[in-house]
Protein backbone atom coordinates (compact mmCIF):
# COMPACT_ATOMS: atom_id res chain seq x y z
CA UNK A 1 0.00 0.00 0.00
CA UNK A 2 1.64 3.15 -0.89
CA UNK A 3 1.23 6.42 1.22
CA UNK A 4 -0.14 9.59 -1.09
CA UNK A 5 1.38 12.12 0.99
CA UNK A 6 5.09 10.81 0.25
CA UNK A 7 4.28 10.56 -3.22
CA UNK A 8 5.23 13.24 -6.19
CA UNK A 9 3.87 13.84 -9.47
CA UNK A 10 6.63 11.43 -11.55
CA UNK A 11 6.13 8.50 -8.22
CA UNK A 12 2.04 8.72 -8.73
CA UNK A 13 2.59 8.48 -12.72
CA UNK A 14 4.72 5.30 -11.57
CA UNK A 15 1.89 3.75 -9.32
CA UNK A 16 -0.54 4.52 -11.94
CA UNK A 17 1.95 2.61 -14.70
CA UNK A 18 1.88 0.01 -11.88
CA UNK A 19 -2.31 -0.71 -11.71
CA UNK A 20 -2.41 -0.13 -15.55
CA UNK A 21 -4.11 3.29 -14.61
CA UNK A 22 -4.36 5.95 -17.06
CA UNK A 23 -0.93 8.78 -16.89
CA UNK A 24 -4.02 11.79 -16.28
CA UNK A 25 -5.08 9.91 -12.89
CA UNK A 26 -2.10 11.15 -11.44
CA UNK A 27 -3.40 14.89 -11.94
CA UNK A 28 -6.52 13.76 -10.95
CA UNK A 29 -5.44 12.19 -7.92
CA UNK A 30 -3.34 15.45 -6.57
CA UNK A 31 -6.16 18.55 -7.71
CA UNK A 32 -8.90 15.87 -5.11
CA UNK A 33 -6.76 15.63 -2.78
CA UNK A 34 -4.60 18.86 -2.52
CA UNK A 35 -6.88 21.45 -4.39
CA UNK A 36 -10.50 19.77 -3.05
CA UNK A 37 -9.15 18.08 0.43
CA UNK A 38 -10.86 14.82 -0.80
CA UNK A 39 -9.11 11.62 0.56
CA UNK A 40 -11.88 8.98 -0.11
CA UNK A 41 -11.29 7.55 -3.37
CA UNK A 42 -15.19 6.45 -4.04
CA UNK A 43 -15.33 10.76 -3.55
CA UNK A 44 -13.51 11.04 -6.43
CA UNK A 45 -16.63 11.51 -9.15
CA UNK A 46 -14.49 11.92 -12.77
CA UNK A 47 -12.57 8.92 -11.42
CA UNK A 48 -14.29 5.41 -13.08
CA UNK A 49 -15.47 3.26 -10.48
CA UNK A 50 -13.87 0.64 -11.14
CA UNK A 51 -10.46 2.75 -11.32
CA UNK A 52 -11.44 4.25 -7.91
CA UNK A 53 -11.62 0.71 -6.56
CA UNK A 54 -8.17 -0.09 -7.41
CA UNK A 55 -6.47 2.94 -5.78
CA UNK A 56 -8.46 2.27 -2.76
CA UNK A 57 -7.18 -1.16 -2.81
CA UNK A 58 -3.41 0.01 -3.20
CA UNK A 59 -3.11 3.48 -1.80
CA UNK A 60 -3.16 4.99 1.33
CA UNK A 61 -4.22 8.61 1.98
CA UNK A 62 -4.37 9.75 5.75
CA UNK A 63 -2.06 7.16 6.99
CA UNK A 64 -2.22 8.46 11.52
CA UNK A 65 -5.82 8.73 13.52
CA UNK A 66 -6.29 11.24 15.42
CA UNK A 67 -6.28 10.37 19.07
CA UNK A 68 -7.30 13.94 20.56
CA UNK A 69 -8.40 17.29 19.07
CA UNK A 70 -8.84 20.10 21.88
CA UNK A 71 -9.48 23.55 20.58
CA UNK A 72 -8.38 26.32 22.67
CA UNK A 73 -10.46 29.42 23.96
CA UNK A 74 -8.17 31.64 21.25
CA UNK A 75 -9.29 29.33 18.73
CA UNK A 76 -6.14 27.44 18.42
CA UNK A 77 -6.08 23.39 17.83
CA UNK A 78 -4.42 20.99 18.38
CA UNK A 79 -4.37 17.32 17.25
CA UNK A 80 -2.40 14.18 19.01
CA UNK A 81 -1.62 11.97 15.87
CA UNK A 82 -0.84 8.28 16.70
CA UNK A 83 1.07 6.73 13.70
CA UNK A 84 0.12 2.89 12.95
CA UNK A 85 2.95 0.44 13.72
CA UNK A 86 2.00 -2.13 11.24
CA UNK A 87 2.36 -2.78 7.90
CA UNK A 88 4.68 -0.34 7.20
CA UNK A 89 8.10 -0.82 5.34
CA UNK A 90 11.66 1.69 4.51
CA UNK A 91 10.23 2.64 1.08
CA UNK A 92 7.52 5.15 2.97
CA UNK A 93 9.75 6.00 5.50
CA UNK A 94 7.78 4.52 8.08
CA UNK A 95 9.37 4.21 11.91
CA UNK A 96 10.73 0.49 12.82
CA UNK A 97 7.90 -1.13 14.83
CA UNK A 98 9.23 -2.07 18.56
CA UNK A 99 7.19 -4.81 20.63
CA UNK A 100 5.42 -3.32 23.61
CA UNK A 101 5.93 -0.06 22.85
CA UNK A 102 3.47 2.95 23.29
CA UNK A 103 1.45 3.90 20.63
CA UNK A 104 3.62 6.63 17.85
CA UNK A 105 2.62 9.56 18.88
CA UNK A 106 3.11 13.67 17.68
CA UNK A 107 1.29 16.58 17.96
CA UNK A 108 0.29 19.17 15.46
CA UNK A 109 -1.19 22.66 16.47
CA UNK A 110 -3.36 25.24 14.16
CA UNK A 111 -3.03 28.80 15.08
CA UNK A 112 -5.53 31.21 13.89
CA UNK A 113 -4.05 35.00 13.72
CA UNK A 114 -6.54 37.18 11.70
CA UNK A 115 -6.96 35.29 8.20
CA UNK A 116 -3.01 33.92 8.91
CA UNK A 117 -3.49 30.41 9.81
CA UNK A 118 0.09 28.73 11.06
CA UNK A 119 0.42 24.89 11.12
CA UNK A 120 3.33 24.08 14.01
CA UNK A 121 4.29 20.32 12.86
CA UNK A 122 6.23 17.37 14.32
CA UNK A 123 8.90 16.01 12.26
CA UNK A 124 10.34 13.20 14.84
CA UNK A 125 7.98 10.93 17.29
CA UNK A 126 10.13 12.72 20.69
CA UNK A 127 12.53 14.66 20.77
CA UNK A 128 16.90 13.31 20.73
CA UNK A 129 17.87 17.06 21.89
CA UNK A 130 16.37 16.90 25.76
CA UNK A 131 16.02 20.38 26.50
CA UNK A 132 15.22 20.87 29.82
CA UNK A 133 12.38 22.78 30.05
CA UNK A 134 10.70 20.63 27.03
CA UNK A 135 7.75 18.11 27.30
CA UNK A 136 9.27 16.70 24.13
CA UNK A 137 12.12 15.14 24.72
CA UNK A 138 11.86 13.79 28.86
CA UNK A 139 11.31 10.51 26.84
CA UNK A 140 13.82 10.75 24.32
CA UNK A 141 13.30 10.09 20.31
CA UNK A 142 11.39 7.05 19.42
CA UNK A 143 11.78 7.65 15.48
CA UNK A 144 11.67 10.52 12.50
CA UNK A 145 8.55 11.09 10.80
CA UNK A 146 8.89 10.55 7.05
CA UNK A 147 7.94 12.90 3.91
CA UNK A 148 4.48 11.83 4.04
CA UNK A 149 3.92 11.81 7.75
CA UNK A 150 5.24 15.40 8.20
CA UNK A 151 2.98 16.80 4.97
CA UNK A 152 -0.03 14.66 6.83
CA UNK A 153 -0.02 16.89 9.54
CA UNK A 154 -0.48 20.36 7.59
CA UNK A 155 -3.14 18.57 5.01
CA UNK A 156 -5.39 17.70 8.47
CA UNK A 157 -4.94 21.16 10.70
CA UNK A 158 -6.03 22.48 6.94
CA UNK A 159 -9.22 20.51 6.84
CA UNK A 160 -9.98 22.05 10.70
CA UNK A 161 -13.42 23.51 11.13
CA UNK A 162 -12.40 27.28 9.93
CA UNK A 163 -9.34 26.99 8.59
CA UNK A 164 -9.58 26.58 5.07
CA UNK A 165 -6.06 27.11 4.27
CA UNK A 166 -3.01 27.09 5.87
CA UNK A 167 -1.04 29.97 5.16
CA UNK A 168 2.17 29.68 7.62
CA UNK A 169 4.15 26.11 8.50
CA UNK A 170 6.72 26.45 11.31
CA UNK A 171 8.68 22.97 12.53
CA UNK A 172 8.34 24.06 15.79
CA UNK A 173 6.63 20.90 17.15
CA UNK A 174 8.25 17.79 18.28
CA UNK A 175 11.50 16.96 17.18
CA UNK A 176 15.14 18.15 15.71
CA UNK A 177 14.13 19.40 12.94
CA UNK A 178 17.91 19.34 11.17
CA UNK A 179 17.95 15.54 12.74
CA UNK A 180 15.47 14.38 10.11
CA UNK A 181 16.79 16.30 7.43
CA UNK A 182 15.64 14.39 4.06
CA UNK A 183 12.33 13.86 5.58
CA UNK A 184 11.80 17.60 6.43
CA UNK A 185 13.51 18.93 3.19
CA UNK A 186 11.44 16.93 1.10
CA UNK A 187 8.12 17.71 3.03
CA UNK A 188 9.08 21.22 2.48
CA UNK A 189 9.17 20.28 -0.87
CA UNK A 190 5.67 19.43 -1.32
CA UNK A 191 4.53 22.28 1.27
CA UNK A 192 5.75 24.79 -1.73
CA UNK A 193 5.18 22.74 -4.65
CA UNK A 194 1.87 24.61 -7.01
CA UNK A 195 0.90 20.52 -7.32
CA UNK A 196 1.16 20.59 -3.27
CA UNK A 197 0.02 22.73 -0.91
CA UNK A 198 1.23 25.88 -2.79
CA UNK A 199 2.74 27.67 0.78
CA UNK A 200 5.82 30.02 -0.35
CA UNK A 201 8.93 29.54 1.08
CA UNK A 202 9.00 32.41 2.76
CA UNK A 203 6.10 31.54 4.97
CA UNK A 204 7.77 27.90 6.30
CA UNK A 205 10.15 28.52 9.09
CA UNK A 206 12.36 25.78 10.52
CA UNK A 207 13.11 25.99 14.03
CA UNK A 208 16.74 24.14 14.98
CA UNK A 209 18.22 24.13 18.24
CA UNK A 210 21.65 24.43 16.21
CA UNK A 211 23.44 21.64 14.00
CA UNK A 212 26.27 23.84 12.56
CA UNK A 213 26.77 21.00 9.45
CA UNK A 214 23.41 20.74 8.93
CA UNK A 215 22.81 24.35 9.22
CA UNK A 216 25.24 24.74 6.19
CA UNK A 217 23.58 22.06 4.12
CA UNK A 218 20.48 23.45 4.29
CA UNK A 219 21.95 26.89 2.71
CA UNK A 220 22.21 24.26 -0.39
CA UNK A 221 18.58 23.88 -0.02
CA UNK A 222 16.70 24.64 -3.33
CA UNK A 223 13.94 27.00 -1.05
CA UNK A 224 15.29 29.72 0.98
CA UNK A 225 12.85 28.97 4.12
CA UNK A 226 13.26 31.14 7.41
CA UNK A 227 15.65 29.34 9.67
CA UNK A 228 15.13 30.30 13.52
CA UNK A 229 18.11 29.39 15.91
CA UNK A 230 16.59 27.88 19.86
CA UNK A 231 19.31 29.60 21.10
CA UNK A 232 17.68 30.18 24.61
CA UNK A 233 20.82 31.05 26.26
CA UNK A 234 22.97 34.09 25.51
CA UNK A 235 26.46 32.39 26.63
CA UNK A 236 27.83 28.95 26.67
CA UNK A 237 27.40 27.40 30.02
CA UNK A 238 23.86 28.06 30.61
CA UNK A 239 23.24 26.90 27.41
CA UNK A 240 24.77 23.64 28.29
CA UNK A 241 22.95 23.42 31.62
CA UNK A 242 19.70 23.75 29.28
CA UNK A 243 20.28 22.26 26.06
CA UNK A 244 22.45 18.93 26.07
CA UNK A 245 23.28 19.18 22.59
CA UNK A 246 25.04 22.58 23.12
CA UNK A 247 27.80 20.50 24.43
CA UNK A 248 28.83 19.68 20.41
CA UNK A 249 28.44 23.37 19.28
CA UNK A 250 29.43 26.31 20.73
CA UNK A 251 27.53 29.67 20.26
CA UNK A 252 30.10 31.28 18.06
CA UNK A 253 30.42 28.32 16.07
CA UNK A 254 26.23 28.14 15.73
CA UNK A 255 26.39 32.07 15.00
CA UNK A 256 29.37 31.38 11.92
CA UNK A 257 26.68 28.85 10.32
CA UNK A 258 23.88 31.29 10.20
CA UNK A 259 25.95 33.55 8.74
CA UNK A 260 26.19 31.22 5.94
CA UNK A 261 22.66 30.61 5.71
CA UNK A 262 22.22 34.43 5.14
CA UNK A 263 25.07 34.70 2.83
CA UNK A 264 23.25 31.88 0.46
CA UNK A 265 19.95 32.78 0.95
CA UNK A 266 19.35 36.20 1.85
CA UNK A 267 16.75 35.44 4.75
CA UNK A 268 17.45 37.18 7.90
CA UNK A 269 18.08 34.79 10.87
CA UNK A 270 16.03 34.68 14.08
CA UNK A 271 16.95 33.78 17.15
CA UNK A 272 14.35 31.89 19.45
CA UNK A 273 14.83 33.25 23.11
CA UNK A 274 12.30 31.03 25.92
CA UNK A 275 12.66 33.26 28.76
CA UNK A 276 12.60 31.36 32.04
CA UNK A 277 11.99 32.79 35.35
CA UNK A 278 14.96 33.87 37.48
CA UNK A 279 17.11 31.64 34.83
CA UNK A 280 17.64 33.27 31.74
CA UNK A 281 15.67 36.74 31.95
CA UNK A 282 17.85 38.92 33.96
CA UNK A 283 19.20 42.30 32.57
CA UNK A 284 22.59 41.31 32.19
CA UNK A 285 21.77 38.16 29.62
CA UNK A 286 19.78 40.85 27.68
CA UNK A 287 22.93 42.93 27.11
CA UNK A 288 24.24 39.62 25.88
CA UNK A 289 21.84 38.56 23.51
CA UNK A 290 21.94 42.14 22.08
CA UNK A 291 25.29 41.94 21.30
CA UNK A 292 24.91 38.47 19.79
CA UNK A 293 21.72 39.90 17.58
CA UNK A 294 23.87 42.48 16.67
CA UNK A 295 26.76 40.21 15.52
CA UNK A 296 24.00 38.47 13.62
CA UNK A 297 22.22 40.89 12.42
CA UNK A 298 19.42 38.85 13.81
CA UNK A 299 15.72 39.68 15.01
CA UNK A 300 14.79 38.35 18.67
CA UNK A 301 11.97 36.38 18.98
CA UNK A 302 10.80 36.28 22.87
CA UNK A 303 8.56 33.36 23.91
CA UNK A 304 6.87 33.27 27.48
CA UNK A 305 7.79 30.01 28.89
CA UNK A 306 4.54 27.69 29.75
CA UNK A 307 4.79 25.78 32.25
CA UNK A 308 5.14 22.14 32.11
CA UNK A 309 4.08 19.76 34.75
CA UNK A 310 6.74 18.02 36.15
CA UNK A 311 9.86 20.36 35.33
CA UNK A 312 11.73 22.75 37.47
CA UNK A 313 11.01 26.20 36.08
CA UNK A 314 8.10 29.03 35.74
CA UNK A 315 6.78 30.92 33.63
CA UNK A 316 8.68 35.05 33.96
CA UNK A 317 6.74 37.70 35.49
CA UNK A 318 5.44 40.24 33.32
CA UNK A 319 7.91 42.94 34.40
CA UNK A 320 10.54 40.99 33.42
CA UNK A 321 9.50 40.14 30.31
CA UNK A 322 9.19 44.10 29.40
CA UNK A 323 12.36 45.22 30.92
CA UNK A 324 14.48 42.44 29.08
CA UNK A 325 12.75 43.22 25.74
CA UNK A 326 13.27 46.88 26.62
CA UNK A 327 17.15 46.52 27.37
CA UNK A 328 16.74 44.37 23.36
CA UNK A 329 15.06 47.52 21.80
CA UNK A 330 17.29 50.28 23.65
CA UNK A 331 20.55 47.91 21.40
CA UNK A 332 18.93 48.69 18.28
CA UNK A 333 17.73 44.79 18.37
CA UNK A 334 14.04 44.37 16.42
CA UNK A 335 12.00 42.09 18.81
CA UNK A 336 8.78 39.98 18.75
CA UNK A 337 6.85 39.15 21.61
CA UNK A 338 5.22 35.78 21.07
CA UNK A 339 1.57 35.72 22.47
CA UNK A 340 1.35 32.75 24.45
CA UNK A 341 -1.33 30.44 22.39
CA UNK A 342 -3.43 27.60 23.76
CA UNK A 343 -2.37 27.94 27.36
CA UNK A 344 -5.77 25.94 27.67
CA UNK A 345 -5.51 22.75 26.02
CA UNK A 346 -1.46 22.42 26.91
CA UNK A 347 -0.45 23.68 23.59
CA UNK A 348 3.41 23.70 24.72
CA UNK A 349 5.26 21.29 22.70
CA UNK A 350 5.19 17.99 23.82
CA UNK A 351 2.89 18.46 26.54
CA UNK A 352 -0.57 16.46 25.09
CA UNK A 353 1.58 13.48 24.48
CA UNK A 354 3.22 13.47 27.60
CA UNK A 355 0.07 13.82 29.59
CA UNK A 356 -1.58 10.88 27.98
CA UNK A 357 0.87 8.94 28.59
CA UNK A 358 0.98 10.08 32.34
CA UNK A 359 -2.56 9.79 32.64
CA UNK A 360 -2.50 13.31 33.80
CA UNK A 361 -5.37 16.27 32.75
CA UNK A 362 -5.54 17.12 29.26
CA UNK A 363 -7.36 19.92 29.47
Amino acid sequence: MRAFFQLEPGDLQAFCREHDLPQYVADQLLDWVYRKGVTDPQAMTNISRARREAIAATMGFCRGSVAAHQIATDGTQKLLITWPDSGRSSRDGSLPVVADAPPRQTECVMIPRGQRKTACVSSQVGCPVGCRFCASGLEGVEGNLSRGQIVEQVYRLSRLAAVDRISNVVFMGMGEPLANFNAVTDAIRTLNAPWGLGISARRITLSTVGLPAAIRRLAEFELPVTLALSLHAPNDELRRQLIPWAEYATIAELLDACDAYFAATGREITLEYLLLRGVNDRPQQARQLADLARRLRANVNLIRYNEVKGLPFDRPATRDVRAFRQILEQGGITVHLRASRGRDIAAACGQLRQERRTGGSSG
